[in-house]
């Protein structure tokens, strides 16, 4: 059964940081793609970052591109987003996903972590 525990968010200022930690767990993710979403209060959920478990290759949303960095550790099957230069309008629950290459949706999802930006 694989797991998603999302960690790291909170409140911060606009123009701060933060990073969140996806810890994966329930099998070996080879050949696997992570992705982070997010959901704003009223909006639909959106895309914002994946990686490539094996290549790290990674894809960003416009909206986040130069501000947002995906990673991963291997050692510890973990992802992080590391968030700088942040807005308001980063504001949102951010979701951590996981599905196999090779799959179109995204079956596995973490619970959220509340990351608020104040302006």
């Amino acid at each position: 059964q694989v797991q998603l525990d999302e960690s790291g968010g909170g409140l911060v200022q606009a123009g701060g940081s933060l990073r969140l930690s996806c810890a994966a767990s329930g099998r070996t993710f080879t050949n696997w793609k992570m992705a982070w979403f997010r959901q704003a209060p009223g909006k639909e959920r959106d895309f914002v970052a994946s990686i490539a478990w094996n290549s790290g290759n990674v894809y960003y949303a416009e909206s986040v591109r130069d501000r947002f960095t995906i990673s991963r550790d291997n050692a510890k099957n973990t992802v992080y987003l590391q968030m700088n230069s942040l807005k308001p309008e980063d504001t949102a629950v951010y979701y951590c996903a996981a599905r196999r290459f090779g799959v179109d949706q995204y079956p596995y999802w973490g619970q959220g972590t509340q990351v608020t930006v104040s302006s």
